[in-house]
């Protein structure tokens, strides 16, 4: 009798001869081979599938005592098989001592594993993001911390996503299987089997399998726990949007300040001579990417004798960045050239070409226009960019590079594109923007709006609010091609492009972009000899000294003054009226007043004399404003009046777009006037009217100081809430314009008015 615990083959051997039956009887008596039985006496198979197990007990006749403990010690058996072998694969790689930042990402997969309170909840996540984020390094960190929640093991597998071969799923499920205790014998041969032998080991177990680098969907779906205690943490460049129940962290750049703690992390204790400004230029630098970091890091590093200022100095040349971003094995370019390697040919040439467009961003249809496919096949290849991470998309339809990556189209672009094939896209792209600039700029000038018959491969705007839109978002696309006119002599279509922008700036005066333009523009005229343009861009130069911030009278007055002449000179009379009208705003707020009424005088009669009624009803203003400073608020209510009704009046000859633009900004003066008069309550009326109607208009500078004018009424009037309110919008909107001074002013003001 066998008194201590024994192993199944002792007691399988024991039954039988108790039994007595040799292997043979037996075999013929449960259907199972004399072989296998051999093996399982032996000891080779000591934990048989309970199939087997049931035959031969009964085959044996065994009792029901007897029938248990049989079949217990074949499960115990079976467990022991899988699991009684330390196995050395699949091991977690070590944590990187010098991990700095990440806290809310390491909180996040901390949040993933602890959902509702326990383990008992199967469950995956992913973290994506494009090359050279570290998703590695924040995974492996966060197996780290996470073990003593997982008793039964954390597992490490790459799976080689970027590669040419990536690791087929069959092939890792062996290894897992492996990792997990799995004899080689008892793996299944075909990738189903082994995926249902996985699934059900991790089901009952606490377990986290950490799957780097995945390549799609088909190849890490099997590699998923189906339920029970048994997490994963997949890592991918892909968005593999196609995993069901996922939950998902889109990885991006560090800040700059987690950034530069990484960066002095990683140089330790080297001394003085990495002082703190160099160090926040080469997180700048390197956009926040830890590789890029680390790189930069362990190059000073293993250099003593180089300061991080002289490394800041070789890395602000973009020619060379990516050269200069190398450390033994580690080399940025590589990162993203395994992504780009990803790529069909399509998208490749879509993502080389896309690095020539001048603004940060840009949309589908300039992105089709480079790749020379339709808008469809461009949205595809964009696509294609952004779940490989070599593109950021937003909610707005917007696309831009990381600066880094962007250096690596551009050098793609250098190595696969001939450098006429590069001119001759820059051409293609320069032309498309300007006409695209021309066109949308027309749609604010009274004799043209919408084209009739506009360009067929140009983006059809429909509206002006889609113009407007177009403008404005594009505007250092539009820009940086007038620039590239300019620099290659392309004088009448510079021209053009400024010409045509002249209606539109007066919705948007607080562009920063406008004195360049307008000077672009008057350069273009000057090399053309035509003395009218020249005139006509002096003046709308002087113009964007006067509204622009940082507003300069005197610049403004000068250009007014080269206007003047050579309008006179060309007999522009309408050019000579508007001469007269900037000089006498800069003039007014030169304190100069009575010079002031003279060229606003001056403005007015021209203008009457060649029936200009909209360029008259702006003199009404200046003159208004002179009137005003010199103490004749009455007089000047009347000028004011008399303005914002004909910007009311449909028989006065104002073209409607502008008595539109206007219509704010003389309601204001109105407003203004009778506050000065101490007739309050009517100016907050009106004021209150008139931003509504620069808010409508999009007349944001005017909109700020209106804003602030009324707060100032409200303080004084007591009425302190609503005082609070309105500087607080003020400052909201000088902070859009780019008016940082005035917006503090105003926050403070709103901070600290009782």
């Amino acid at each position: 009798m066998i008194t201590e615990q024994p192993s199944f083959a002792q007691l399988l051997r024991h039954h039988r001869r108790a039994a007595r039956l040799t292997l043979e009887q037996l075999a013929q008596g449960s259907g199972v081979s004399a072989r296998t039985l051999s093996d399982m006496e032996r000891g080779r198979s000591r934990g048989p599938q309970h199939r087997t197990v049931t035959a031969l007990a009964e085959a044996l006749a065994l009792d029901e005592a007897a029938h248990r403990q049989f079949v217990e010690l074949a499960r115990d058996g079976r467990v022991r098989d899988h699991w009684s072998r330390p196995t050395g694969l699949c091991e977690l790689p070590r944590s990187v001592d010098d991990f700095a930042g990440r806290a809310a990402e390491l909180n996040w997969t901390s949040d993933f594993v602890h959902a509702d309170g326990s383990i008992g909840r199967a469950a995956v996540a992913l973290i994506a993001g494009p090359a050279g984020l570290g998703k590695t390094t924040v995974a492996v960190r966060a197996a780290h911390a996470l073990r003593p929640s997982f008793p039964d093991g954390v597992f490490f597998l790459d799976l080689y996503g970027m590669s040419q071969r990536p690791l087929a799923a069959a092939d890792a499920l062996g290894l897992l299987l492996g990792a997990l205790g799995v004899n080689d014998p008892q793996v299944p041969g075909d990738a189903p089997a082994r995926a249902f032998l996985y699934r059900s080991l991790l089901r009952d177990r606490r377990v986290l399998v950490v799957l780097d680098n995945a390549a799609s969907e088909e190849q890490v779906r099997p590699l998923l726990p189906a339920g029970g205690a048994g997490r994963a943490l997949v890592t991918s460049r892909r968005l593999l949007a196609g995993l069901e129940g996922v939950r998902r962290l889109d990885l991006g750049p560090l800040p700059l300040a987690e950034a530069t703690g990484l960066l002095t992390g990683i140089l330790g204790e080297r001394g003085p001579a990495d002082a703190a400004p160099a160090l926040t230029q080469l997180a700048q630098l390197c956009g926040g990417l830890p590789l890029a970091l680390r790189i930069v890091g362990n190059r000073l590093v293993s250099r003593p004798g180089w300061s991080a200022a002289d490394l800041a100095a070789r890395l602000a040349n973009e020619d060379r960045r990516l050269d200069q971003l190398s450390a033994g094995d580690l080399k940025i370019a590589t990162a993203f050239g395994m992504s780009y390697d990803q790529l069909a040919a399509p998208a490749r040439r879509v993502f080389r070409r896309l690095a020539l467009i001048p603004g940060r961003d840009f949309d589908a249809a300039l992105a089709a226009m480079l790749g020379g496919t339709p808008i469809e096949d461009a949205w595809d290849a964009l696509d294609e960019l952004v779940d490989l991470g070599l593109l950021q998309d937003s909610a707005s339809g917007r696309y831009r590079f990381h600066d880094l990556v962007r250096l690596f189209a551009r050098e793609q672009l250098q190595q696969e594109d001939t450098e006429a094939e590069r001119d001759a896209l820059t051409e293609r792209m320069t032309s498309w923007l300007l006409r695209m600039a021309i066109t949308a700029g027309r749609w604010f000038e009274p004799a043209y709006g919408r084209p009739e018959r506009p360009d067929a491969d140009l983006t059809d705007l429909t509206s002006a609010e889609e113009a407007d839109r177009w403008l404005r978002v594009d505007v250092d696309n539009w820009l940086g091609a007038l620039r590239y006119a300019a620099s290659t002599g392309q004088h009448s279509v510079v021209l053009h492009c400024a010409e045509s922008m002249h209606w539109f700036s007066d919705r948007w005066m607080h562009g920063a972009h406008w004195r360049e333009i307008f000077s672009l523009g008057a350069e273009a005229a000057a090399a053309l000899g035509d003395a009218a343009q020249q005139a006509t861009q002096r003046n709308y130069l002087a113009w964007a000294y006067l509204v622009t911030p940082p507003n300069d009278f005197e610049v403004a007055l000068r250009y007014a003054a080269e206007a003047l002449d050579l309008a006179t000179r060309g007999d522009v009379k309408a050019q000579v009226g508007w001469a007269h009208q900037y000089a006498g705003i800069a003039l007014r707020r030169l304190g100069r007043l009575d010079e002031a009424t003279a060229s606003a005088s001056s403005a007015a009669e021209m203008f009457k004399a060649i029936n200009d009624v909209d360029a008259y009803c702006q003199t009404l203003g200046t003159l208004a404003g002179c009137l005003r400073d010199n103490g004749h608020y009455a007089e000047a209510l009347e000028q004011c009046v008399q303005r914002y009704d004909l910007t009311n009046n449909e028989e006065s000859g104002m073209t409607p777009g502008i008595a539109a633009l206007t219509r704010p900004v003389a309601l204001g003066q109105v407003g203004e006037c009778l506050e000065l008069l101490g007739r309050r309550d009517e100016a907050i009326t009106t004021l209150t009217e008139a931003i509504t109607l620069m808010a409508h208009s999009r007349l944001s500078g005017p909109q700020a100081s209106t804003l602030q004018m009324l707060a100032a009424i409200l303080a004084d009037e007591g009425l302190i809430g609503e005082s609070r309110a309105a500087y607080a919008r003020a400052a909201e909107v000088f902070e859009a314009i780019g008016d940082t001074e005035a917006s503090s002013r105003c926050r403070d003001r709103a901070a600290t008015e009782h």
